[in-house]
């Protein structure tokens, strides 16, 4: 009697478990590295109810950080800017602009502009400003070159391992009090002097510990 299927036909169970051996190694690791916050949020880019462009209001008129972020040296939120900040400067600045229409529509109803989140850490993550800022972390070493953008994206992942990494190694974005909002900062020569002194008298010493962010 002829047989019904070829002779390799044999090996299939064999090619099946290679298979599956293979795919048990390279599906996890693919998951872990492209399923991972550098993929799925490093460049996360909402429209937001306003055109404000941070490439024109920090970077061309060169507004401090914390004119319109004002929490960020005393409490964990940054804060996000109520209608009356704006309007200090656009009652008399391009108060006719259609680009600024959403922001008078505010004004004049009373009712806040409903800004959308671009930064989000998990709810049982928590991230204090005022601690960073008052160690000398910089806004950019989080949030990169705000004054480069025009539409406000994550830069960097802010996952555990990210958060990690700075904390056992921060020497590199440890700056001087009077630097923390300058987005085109570069370590100075005598850096690692400074940290050193800094570490040194005012005992900076980053948690590495589970409760240090999940409270």
């Amino acid at each position: 009697m002829a047989q019904i299927f070829p002779r390799w036909a044999n090996k299939t169970p064999l090619f099946g478990l290679a298979g599956a051996a293979v795919a048990a190694l390279v599906v996890p690791g693919a998951i872990w590295y492209w399923f991972s916050p550098e993929f799925t949020d490093v460049g996360y880019r909402p429209i937001q109810p306003v055109e404000y462009s941070h490439a024109l209001h920090a970077g061309d008129l060169g507004l401090d950080c914390r004119f319109c972020h004002h929490t960020v040296e005393k409490t964990a939120s940054a804060s996000v800017p109520a209608t009356e900040v704006c309007m200090a400067c656009h009652q008399v600045v391009k108060r006719d602009s259609p680009l600024v229409a959403p922001l008078m529509k505010s004004w004049n109803d009373g009712t806040p502009i409903e800004w959308v989140r671009v930064h989000d850490l998990p709810e049982y993550a928590y991230f204090d400003h005022s601690v960073h800022i008052a160690a000398g972390v910089g806004c950019s070493s989080c949030h990169g070159r705000i004054d480069q953008m025009v539409v406000v994206q994550q830069d960097q992942p802010l996952s555990m391992g990210w958060c990690l990494e700075c904390h056992r190694d921060p020497d590199k974005h440890i700056r001087r009090p009077d630097e923390v909002t300058d987005m085109g900062w570069e370590p100075a020569p005598d850096q690692a002097e400074y940290v050193q002194a800094v570490r040194e008298s005012r005992g900076l010493a980053p948690p590495q510990t589970c409760t240090a962010c999940h409270h």
